[in-house]
């Protein structure tokens, strides 16, 4: 998974993102709307971490969303 496949899916990952970074409000997570650099700048600013912290945090979350996303196949299949 990818930053383009989060673009694209970020209605249902905007609970996930909520549920991780409890700062952010509704309203940034409707700016961001699945953008690496929008969700970057935004955790930096809600949280006060460095640019590069922040990078590692949205990076680390695509990476959970891959995995879970395998799991729920994984659990499909027979």
């Amino acid at each position: 998974m990818n930053w383009e496949q989060v673009e694209g899916k970020w209605k249902q990952y905007k609970g996930k993102a909520k549920e991780k970074w409890g700062k952010l409000t509704d309203d940034d997570l409707d700016v961001i709307d699945g953008k690496r650099q929008q969700i970057v700048g935004k955790i930096q600013e809600r949280y006060g971490i460095t640019k590069e912290a922040a990078e590692q945090q949205a990076d680390e979350f695509v990476k959970s969303m891959k995995e879970e996303s395998q799991k729920v196949r994984k659990a499909g299949q027979p």
